[in-house]
């Protein structure tokens, strides 16, 4: 029991991590969204270039770091959208095996199969240096990278899931 406690507690505090680093993106994702649109204006009225296309892949670099790295975080606070018909009316028992076969059958074969997928992709970006097809774009290796990591922590806070409830449903029933 104490091995999968401190098992789940390590994968916790990594998609904590995870949610943290997420959520401290945002406010450099709002500014760069704001000084893409401020300095295309500014720069129309001055008759300058304020902004470039790295701006531009920075603001989508930080969005898809931002969703893909709160994945796991939204999972872990059990903030994932569902359809909640039928899921408030059902017992704690009741919902506990809903989640679990749940994570078991759907989510943990889906994100296996996704990093699969992604994956190959990743290695060939980082072996041949993948740039920005666009002038003064930005290295795109290190942002194909994103899914995987993304994914690979879903997947391991799915296993915590997995973990927890099972723990959760063995001590209920005692």
């Amino acid at each position: 029991m104490r091995d999968w406690d401190s098992i789940t507690h390590w994968l916790n505090r990594l998609t904590l991590g995870a949610g943290w680093l997420a959520m401290a993106l945002v406010p450099l994702l709002v500014l760069v969204g704001v000084w893409n649109v401020v300095g295309r204006y500014l720069g129309r009225w001055l008759g300058m270039n304020l902004t470039s296309n790295a701006f531009l892949e920075l603001q989508w670099y930080l969005f898809s770091a931002i969703f893909l790295l709160g994945a796991a975080y939204t999972l872990y606070h059990n903030a994932h959208v569902r359809v909640d018909v039928l899921y408030n009316r059902w017992s704690e028992r009741q919902r506990a095996w809903v989640d679990l076969l749940a994570t078991l059958l759907f989510l943990l074969p889906f994100v296996a199969l996704l990093l699969w997928v992604t994956t190959p992709t990743v290695i060939t970006a980082w072996r041949i240096g993948e740039q920005s097809p666009d002038p003064g774009g930005l290295p795109r290796y290190w942002v194909k990278s994103l899914p995987v990591l993304g994914f690979g922590l879903l997947f391991l806070q799915g296993i915590a899931q997995v973990i927890r409830l099972g723990q959760w449903l063995r001590q209920d029933q005692r």
